[in-house]
């Protein structure tokens, strides 16, 4: 007897940044060199300093469940370095530690969304987050933009769109942006506040990436330009992108006592707390600092320069500056449009790519952009030059 999955199951397509990854190692294993652009994760190994926390809290056994919301000593390091770092000061009650940023929000989706409520998506986004909205049978409202608007909403698209919603409940706001780099300036943020505030919605504010930007700049939470929407605020964020930390899976959600006790009880029933070895790791990342952090960062911005210099010289390809993540996502809209190898999206284009140059990218559609493609500079400079001449010798091959 056939076994029926559930319409929910059924729906979830696969991560295309997982599919590529997997693409790519499936040619590596039969012997093919593949320049991979479409990792998300910092190509830099874990500090040392770090490291040696998790071998220390190993040696001394420290390897039993812990409180499902997370260490108090390690949500009392995210308290201070929210008060240090963005001067938001919170409780540990109102900090909960899951395992990955990406359960940190399916947790609060699950606290605050009903059934048709629909949550608020600036487009390009992060490919988990209509997913994420979807398995919960809530509907994910999308608000396009493009790189004439720098990839970034505004305040009267936001309200334009509140308008001629039924059941709105909440808007992710992802700074700085993956795939797009784009990041939120305090007015940008004051503005969509103010919106919020008056339609009352909740902001889920993703800032995994917060210490990855560019050219002097500073990251701000909308939580801290607009103090009075921090009653309707959840911050997201993690150790994975700036402490070369992916593997180790573990992220908070900050906001509304109530939320954050409920996500904390659906964390309980799901996978109970985060591991004991990464909590212990996650303290000291947070409390020392060896100047590693710092080194990755101008390590990114270097390759950025090089790389969206280079992409602006291929013909027809235009790219904008990112302004923080580790992502550059060029316009190959001309490639799209006019190719000789019969090829109708940015899925096709980059398999293509794949197969016959032998570079892996992420197809803009999964962003849900098409006439885009994301590369990821978390690869050496070598990597760098080597893939680009690849991209450049298939895209002419094209024409």
């Amino acid at each position: 007897m056939p076994i029926n999955i559930s319409k929910r199951a059924l729906s979830i397509k696969p991560s295309p940044t997982l599919a590529v990854s997997a693409l790519t190692k499936q040619m590596e294993a039969a012997g093919i060199e593949v320049i991979n652009f479409g990792v998300g994760e910092p190509d830099f190994d874990t500090p040392e300093y770090i490291k040696n926390a998790a071998k220390k809290a190993i040696d001394d056994n420290f390897t039993h469940y812990t409180i499902s919301a997370g260490l108090p000593e390690l949500r009392r390091a995210i308290a201070a370095k929210l008060l240090t770092e963005n001067g938001l000061e919170y409780r540990i009650e109102d900090i909960l530690v899951s395992p990955g940023a990406k359960a940190s929000i399916i947790n609060v989706l699950m606290a605050i969304c009903d059934p048709y409520d629909e949550v608020l998506i600036p487009s390009p986004f992060w490919v988990s987050y209509t997913s994420q909205v979807e398995m919960l049978d809530a509907i994910p409202i999308l608000m396009d933009t493009d790189a004439s608007m720098n990839f970034k909403i505004t305040a009267s698209q936001l309200k334009d769109t509140l308008r001629n919603l039924k059941n709105p409940k909440a808007l992710i706001l992802n700074s700085p942006n993956n795939p797009t780099g784009a990041v939120y300036s305090p007015a940008e943020l004051a503005a969509i506040a103010d919106v919020c505030l008056e339609y009352q919605i909740l902001i889920i504010s993703d800032e995994i990436y917060e210490k990855l930007i560019y050219d002097g700049g500073k990251h701000y939470s909308i939580a801290q330009v607009a103090p009075e929407v921090r009653a309707l605020t959840v911050i997201i964020n993690g150790v994975s992108k700036a402490y070369a930390m992916t593997g180790w899976r573990l992220g908070w959600a900050v906001g509304p006592t109530e939320i954050i006790q409920r996500a904390a009880l659906i964390q309980e029933h799901t996978t109970s707390c985060v591991n004991s070895i990464t909590q212990q790791a996650a303290i000291v990342a947070l409390n020392l600092d060896d100047g590693s952090i710092e080194q990755m960062r101008e390590a990114f911005q270097k390759r950025r320069d090089y790389l969206v210099r280079a992409l602006n010289e291929i013909p027809y390809v235009k790219c904008i500056n990112p302004q923080g993540a580790f992502y550059a996502f060029p316009d190959v809209e001309y490639y799209l449009k006019y190719n000789t190898a019969g090829l109708r999206d940015s899925i096709e284009l980059c398999a293509w790519l794949a197969k016959q140059q032998h570079v892996a990218l992420v197809p803009g559609q999964a962003f849900g952009a098409d006439n885009y493609v994301r590369f990821s500079f978390a690869t050496s400079l070598a990597n760098i030059t080597k893939g680009l001449q690849r991209f450049r010798t298939g895209l002419e091959a094209l024409r």
